[in-house]
């Protein structure tokens, strides 16, 4: 009767989350195309991300029921695949940090890393948990191998940020600072393109981040600021930025998300991506699975949005559909039993 009451409760639990997932993913489109429509905008960028993460979502859902070890395991292997394998995603001289296919490659390595930490919370088997665990720890040597010197950080602190989550008994708290920490990270850039950190901190993260990646967020605040409203227009951030027009190889994109939001579709847009992260933090934080795989996803999916915010990621179909992937992984309801919860 008991387990009757709890399958029950954590339905509910889904059902709510996953209407709420639908309300935020549908107003992120339905914004996109009132956006376009008033500047003449070119809205299919967006509208393919929001079906790629929903996609993945469902994808992670179905094969997080039937496979709860292997799904995420052949996750992993996947994104570590694509990133080594994809030659527009390996990082070349002429780009520095989490810029444009550095950045996709970064993220790809984080998500990877997150699904085979999320394997080992998941297995009964401590022989499978080590070989899981070193799984990640050999994705970590992967990023290193790759030159990617974002994704070795990034893997890394997904990794000991997994590890510490075995020691958490409540998610809520490790989500609330989580939270805080993408929080954190999207006020610097915003910070940085708006010239309000001190002159020691700028140069600082000049030399890191690229003096053109900075015009270009320079470029994306002014815009945000011409419209505050409904911004430029989805796509249209490359015709009128003085600095993505003068750029040697220019893709269109101010290089993070937050402002590109800001500046395409103004501040309401800017909040429904922060809507859509807080959906997934929310799903994560309903999900019936283990506490350690919940902060597990939560971890990777907050240095993703980190990357997000200083890079191009978002950008890349594979990077969105990982996202919804790994949502739906860490939110899916086992059809065999797991672990204990803690």
């Amino acid at each position: 009767m008991t387990s009757v009451a709890g399958s029950e409760k954590d339905g509910d639990r889904r059902n709510v989350s996953d209407g709420v997932g639908v309300l935020v993913l549908g107003a992120c489109a339905g914004w996109s195309l009132i956006t376009a429509a008033a500047h003449d905008g070119r809205p299919e960028g967006v509208l393919l991300a929001l079906l790629a993460v929903a996609a993945g979502y469902a994808a992670g859902r179905i094969s997080g029921a039937l496979l709860p070890v292997a799904a995420p395991c052949a996750a992993a292997l996947t994104g570590v695949a694509l990133a080594a394998g994809l030659p527009r995603l390996t990082p070349g001289p002429e780009i520095v940090g989490p810029l444009g296919h550095a950045g996709a490659t970064a993220a790809l390595l984080t998500l990877a890393t997150g699904a085979a930490c999320c394997a080992a919370w998941t297995t009964a088997s401590p022989t499978f948990r080590v070989l899981l665990r070193l799984l990640a720890a050999g994705i970590v040597v992967a990023a290193a191998a790759l030159d990617s010197v974002s994704g070795l950080v990034t893997c890394a602190a997904v990794l000991l940020s997994s590890l510490a989550a075995g020691r958490t008994r409540h998610r809520g708290p490790g989500l609330a600072v989580l939270a805080l920490a993408a929080t954190a990270a999207t006020g610097l850039t915003w910070a940085v393109a708006g010239n309000a950190v001190p002159d020691g901190l700028t140069e600082s993260l000049r030399g890191r981040l690229t003096p053109h990646r900075i015009e270009l967020w320079h470029d994306a605040l002014h815009l945000a600021r011409e419209d505050t409203a409904l911004g430029v227009g989805p796509g249209r951030f490359g015709e009128l930025s003085t600095t993505a027009a003068q750029s040697l190889a220019p893709d269109g994109k101010p290089h993070s998300a937050p402002l590109q939001m800001a500046a395409e579709q103004g501040v309401i847009g800017t909040l429904l991506l922060a809507a859509a992260f807080c959906w997934l933090l929310y799903a994560l934080w309903r999900s019936p699975r283990p506490t350690p795989v919940v902060l597990t996803a939560a971890a990777a999916l907050t240095v993703l949005a980190a990357i997000a915010a200083v890079g191009n990621a978002l950008s890349f179909t594979m990077v969105s559909v990982g996202v919804g992937l790994l949502a739906g992984l860490a939110t899916a309801h086992p059809l065999t039993d797991e672990p204990a919860r803690k």
